[in-house]
């Protein structure tokens, strides 16, 4: 799960912090031995907070971050002086972050846009002091509320990445070559699968002074839904892409069945992936002629459209562009 400098899971032990117990006081002045109670209330724990952060692409400065305390709130005191809160601690993410409790697996936070803060663990709130419980016939409670224990447990943090399209293949289909194409990322490219280990973002320019971002993710094998290969670790990461590239070689032996493996592992991995905007690549296409284009296009599905690209040439390239921008426009309406 950690592999590298891309860290995309990361597991932590949270306590927020407890509030700070009431005062239970009575004032006592020169001329009015018995004043009456003046005991402060406690000040709140502090809270655990998750901030989003669009400058950081991975959880790796929280790797070795595994214990997080809030500060505890302190008591209350006399002359009705509340105690100071505890210190919150701000946990910045990259945008795209889930935060999930180990034990009832339930997304308890969701960051996704900069700046956005939402509070993970709150506090305990502080107890109140015995003035708050004076009545006309009770006048001098010696009772002061304790304050509430924080919360604690071991959570998750998981990162999915963020971007408009995401690119589908096996291992070695051009996805990382396609990306250096279209944008200014470089990932690694070499001639051998699972060149790509961690999932790389660019920004494509469109026109217009438009842009839009591509994510090239590792490749997918069969069984990847059941944890093969890389597995959930890249599956999880297609769940928050608009549009789905899907991206097949020129010299597969049978296009139609690499893009059924591929849809197959997609449905059984999470069957609301099909719902997306997909569409469909052939890869490598500078060494096929007009006749064999036309036989690979007639054994694609008719309901999903593909294009005929190389990245080497730059063939087919802006034509891509322009269907991957209507794609994501569709998807935007709906």
């Amino acid at each position: 799960m950690e592999r590298g400098n891309f860290v995309d899971y990361i597991r932590i032990f949270c306590r927020s912090g407890k509030g700070g117990a009431g005062s239970s006081h009575f004032a006592r002045t020169k001329f009015n031995p018995q004043a009456g109670p003046d005991g402060g209330n406690g000040g709140r724990g502090g809270h655990i907070i998750l901030r989003g952060n669009r400058q950081l692409w991975t959880l790796l400065h929280l790797r070795y971050f595994k214990n997080v305390h809030a500060e505890d709130g302190e008591k209350g005191s006399k002359n009705n002086s509340s105690g100071a809160d505890g210190e919150d601690i701000i946990i910045e993410v990259p945008l795209g972050t889930i935060a999930i409790d180990e034990e009832t697996r339930e997304i308890q936070a969701e960051i996704l846009e900069e700046g956005q803060e939402v509070i993970w663990l709150p506090g305990g709130r502080g107890g109140l002091g015995n003035a708050n419980f004076a009545t006309a016939t009770n006048q001098a409670p010696e009772y002061a509320q304790p304050g509430e224990m924080g919360i604690e447990g071991w959570k998750y943090l998981e990162l999915k990445i963020l971007a408009d399209v995401g690119l589908v293949g096996f291992p070695n289909a051009g996805k990382s070559t396609l990306l250096s194409t279209v944008s200014a990322a470089k990932p690694k490219i070499a001639d051998y699968a699972f060149t790509t280990l961690t999932p790389q973002l660019g920004i494509v320019p469109y026109r217009d002074n438009k842009s839009f971002a591509m994510a090239d993710l590792p490749g997918i094998i069969e069984g990847a839904a059941e944890g093969k290969g890389l597995g959930h670790r890249f599956l999880r990461h297609i769940e928050r892409n608009s549009v789905l590239l899907f991206l097949i070689p020129a010299d597969s032996n049978d296009h139609a069945k690499e893009f059924e493996i591929l849809l197959n592992e997609l449905e059984q991995y999470n069957p609301e992936l099909l719902d997306k905007n997909i569409l469909i690549a052939i890869s490598k296409s500078d060494m096929l002629d007009d006749e064999l284009k036309q036989a690979i296009a007639e054994t694609l599905p008719k309901n999903i459209p593909h294009i005929f690209i190389s990245s080497a040439s730059n063939m087919g390239i802006q034509e891509l562009k322009d269907k991957l921008w209507l794609a994501l426009n569709e998807s935007n309406e709906q």
